[in-house]
């Protein structure tokens, strides 16, 4: 063999090895991105099972809060029209990379907080409602989902973390752009939140 074909063996050799490297660094990559993204919404569906549950919650709440709050409308009407318009927001993973839609659904699960906070007020002001066992159990229960919903949310919010870290490192930004991984949303706290309560006695 001539002293030139095994330079130009050598040289395609050593092209070969170097195209196997990225090869492997690209699969390798994309795949870490495919695990990452799969978190984010195996922790969405948490995030969602729990607002699930309260959504689900609510109207035997609303009833028997009705019992014996009959002229309490105004509240009863806040909290079935929020409900109504969580029921109707579907966020799957597609939709859940758009910030705009996110924030609508987040939008709608605020107001759902809201008027349920109203109606818990709401039942402050009936000593016997507060002393019956039905709502005292869903109470309860509520309370207990908000937690739930708290701890999914900060779950969810740490997964989304690491995603969003990971697609904006070099070079993995480079794999993620071209394979169209983009950032997803974080929960937010609501604007009202960061305004300091007033109490009054």
């Amino acid at each position: 063999m001539s002293k030139t074909l095994i330079a130009i063996l050598g040289v395609i050799g050593l092209l070969l090895v170097i195209a196997l490297i990225i090869v492997g660094w690209v699969t390798s990559t994309y795949n870490q991105l495919v695990s990452l993204d799969e978190m984010v919404n195996q922790a969405w569906s948490q995030v969602e099972n729990q607002y699930q549950r309260r959504y689900d919650l609510i109207p035997n709440l609303v009833e028997t809060v009705k019992g014996y709050a009959k002229h309490e409308r105004e509240v009863f009407t806040q909290v079935t029209e929020a409900r109504a318009k969580v029921g109707q927001i579907t966020i799957t993973p597609e939709v859940l990379k758009d910030p705009q839609a996110f924030a609508r659904f987040q939008q709608a699960q605020d107001a759902l907080s809201s008027a349920l906070s109203r109606l818990l007020a709401v039942a402050e002001n009936y000593p016997q409602l507060k002393a019956n066992e039905n709502f005292l159990q869903l109470q309860a229960q509520l309370e207990g989902t908000e937690n739930r919903i708290a701890v999914e949310r900060r779950r969810y919010n740490e997964v989304v973390q690491r995603y969003n870290t990971y697609i904006r490192r070099f070079p993995a930004n480079i794999i993620a752009g071209m394979f169209g991984f983009k950032e997803r949303p974080y929960f937010r706290a609501v604007e009202q939140a960061q305004e300091a309560p007033k109490v009054q006695f």
